[in-house]
């Protein structure tokens, strides 16, 4: 069962997602941190090996976050901060 897909828990969601939304990156101090704490990939994904075989897959489990979309629209809000203020962004990637 899919909880996400519960409408009483998106009801109860919502305030944060929009919360979320909502902020705005308008210093470089702000971005630098939202950068660094919000991962540029699911860093949860891994292949469990035994004798160089495959015995277990654990999945991205980013895409259970109730919040992953808000997150990642965060991050790149900051991104797109720090590159238009000429900030080299690679580091980030």
């Amino acid at each position: 069962m899919n909880l996400l897909a519960n409408p009483i828990l998106q009801i109860i969601l919502l305030p944060i997602r929009q919360w979320l939304e909502s902020i705005k990156v308008n210093n470089y101090k702000k971005a630098h941190t939202l950068c660094q704490l919000i991962p540029a990939s699911c860093p949860f994904e891994r292949n469990i090996t035994l004798f160089k075989r495959t015995i277990l897959h654990i999945p991205p489990l980013c895409k259970l976050n109730p919040f992953y979309e808000q997150l990642v629209e965060l991050r790149f809000k900051a991104l797109t901060y720090l590159a238009e203020s000429g900030e080299d962004v690679t580091i980030y990637c």
